[in-house]
Parts: C-alpha cells; sequence; structure tokens
C-alpha cells in the first residue's frame, strides 16, 4: 500500500511542523498577559462579534474539550474577558460574546501573535509556498467533514 505509507509519511511531516510551530509560538507568547488557550477563545470569537458562539460552536473552532472549555470560558467571564448570555434563538443555550476588555486584549495579544506566526511561518516560505499550504490545509480539512469515523 504505497499509498498508506505516503499518507503516513505527509501526516509526519505535517505533525512534526506543527510541534515545532507550536512550541516556538508557546515560547513567544510566555510574556503574554492570557495563556495561549484563553487567546484561542478570544481570536476566535473576534471572528463573531456581531453574534458571539455557542459553547459547542466555539468547541469546534478549538482544541480543547467542551468541559475544559466550559471552565475556561467561567474563568474568562470572572476576568472580564468573555460575557455568556441567554441565546436569543434558543433560551435553554447560552451565548459567549466577548466584551470591550477581552476586544481590547486579542487585538494587544493578536498583534504579537501574528508576528510570531509571520516569523516563524512567513520566515521559512515563499509567498508561493504558503498559497500552497493554505490550499493543502483547508482541502484537509474540509475533506474531514466527508469521511465517516
Amino acid at each position: 500500500m504505497p499509498r498508506t505509507r505516503q499518507s503516513v509519511s505527509a501526516w509526519e511531516s505535517l505533525f512534526r511542523a506543527q510541534v515545532a510551530v507550536m512550541r516556538r509560538l508557546r515560547r513567544a507568547h510566555r510574556n503574554a498577559e492570557i495563556s495561549m488557550r484563553e487567546y484561542d477563545v478570544l481570536y476566535n470569537l473576534s471572528r463573531f462579534p456581531e453574534t458571539g458562539l455557542r459553547l459547542h460552536e466555539l468547541n469546534e473552532h478549538i482544541l480543547l474539550a467542551q468541559p475544559s472549555l466550559s471552565r475556561l470560558v467561567e474563568r474568562m467571564e470572572s476576568d472580564g474577558l468573555v460575557r455568556r448570555l441567554p441565546d436569543p434563538d434558543d433560551r435553554r443555550g447560552t451565548v459567549v460574546r466577548l466584551t470591550e476588555r477581552g476586544t481590547a486584549v486579542q487585538r494587544r495579544v493578536g498583534t504579537d501573535h501574528a508576528a510570531a506566526i509571520g516569523k516563524y511561518v512567513g520566515g521559512a516560505l515563499t509567498a508561493d509556498e504558503l498559497r500552497t499550504l493554505q490550499r493543502l490545509c483547508d482541502k484537509l480539512r474540509a475533506a474531514q467533514r466527508g469521511i465517516p469515523d
């Protein structure tokens, strides 16, 4: 099965590259005012400023498991970064939205985070390679929706 071996080899390369870049980003982020997990939540909420996201929707965009996300959101609400509101379409649900403070923190931390990504990813690849990488990653991610477990 040469295709399987090739798939495994490609996966190993992708995984090891991701681990190496994430380690560099974690080091670059270590003095930030919030954790990388908190930034991940703020960043994803910043993409939906008008509506916010229900917890299960937010969970689709980040790496944490739902129970860990719930606890993290509770802490972030206590810190004034987010607020939880009743879902206007389903009062049983909760929508999470950025606060003004959360928006400001996301922008501040995001500037440094983007610079680090530019350095560690953009510094290693050409503009054409970056476009190809994005296209391939988007294609791989989209394909996962159609493959049964």
